[in-house]
């Protein structure tokens, strides 16, 4: 929408409360395409742990989004999802979700399905070809992960390629061992004694596995998924956190440990 001759001159003179008009029709195929998958198709969340957008203010909105879109505001997923949000969508997207009802509508986005999903299953060989290449402590949760690359993506790093599909890695989430204190216990190489596997994360590719994704999530074909101890899925899998988390990291393969992975692979 184009300003007139008008507003245009009042905006120049730094008058409040005469931005343009947002287009809520703009902002629902927006969410459409993106937001509903976390925040629901009319912003009320398909999950315990995402907030409802349905009604909040539009001048909160905007400006929440606006802090995530310059990093003022700090939120891995959102960052990587308002990073590539227009001045335009933010207004657009605000509208929409301010003029929502709130709690009384449980619409779901149509993507879900798609993001809930993964074409992932555990690999039968793990860990029998993988490389341990790397191992992480995470003081806030007392717990030791220990990271594995199947050959394909071993290979890939050795030469200095980007990681293809075929690729799989795995991550092992275990509890550290605790003292009488309560605390995590040190071993000699510095990282935390393991106590009990808690649960497996886990990202592999393959062709077309990222063509139902929508392209401000997509990372070319790469799916997410987490398993249980007991090597299946665990319920509730929303891929669209994964996928947001990792959609800044394109020049690196979409892997937050390419770097070790590299070392590791070089230095045998």
């Amino acid at each position: 929408m184009r300003p007139t001759l008008l507003t245009s001159l009042l905006l120049t003179l730094g008058l409040p409360g005469l931005a343009l008009a947002a287009d809520a029709a703009a902002g629902k195929a927006k969410v459409d395409m993106v937001c509903a998958a976390c925040h629901g198709a009319t912003g009320v969340s398909v999950s315990d742990a995402i907030p409802n957008l349905a009604g909040q203010k539009t001048v909160y909105l905007e400006n929440q989004l606006k802090a995530l879109k310059d990093g003022s505001r700090k939120n891995p997923v959102m960052n990587a999802i308002a990073s590539q949000l227009s001045t335009d969508d933010i207004a657009n997207v605000a509208a929409f979700f301010a003029s929502q009802s709130g709690a009384t509508s449980t619409g779901k986005s149509a993507l879900l399905p798609n993001l809930a999903k993964t074409n992932m299953s555990f690999p039968e060989s793990y860990p029998n070809g993988y490389v341990k290449y790397h191992t992480i402590n995470f003081p806030a949760t007392k717990q030791v992960r220990y990271y594995y690359a199947n050959p394909v993506a071993v290979a890939a790093a050795k030469e200095g390629r980007a990681v293809p599909n075929g690729a799989y890695l795995m991550v092992e989430v275990h509890a550290a061992k605790l003292d009488a204190d309560k605390k995590p216990v040190m071993g000699p190489d510095g990282f935390y004694v393991a106590d009990k596997l808690m649960f497996y994360t886990a990202m592999a590719r393959e062709t077309g596995w990222g063509k139902d994704i929508p392209d401000m999530l997509r990372n070319e074909e790469w799916n997410y998924s987490v398993y249980t101890v007991a090597r299946q899925h665990r319920p509730g899998m929303n891929q669209a956190e994964c996928l947001a988390c990792h959609k800044p990291l394109d020049q690196t393969s979409y892997m937050f440990t390419i770097k070790e992975l590299t070392a590791a692979v070089k230095a045998k």
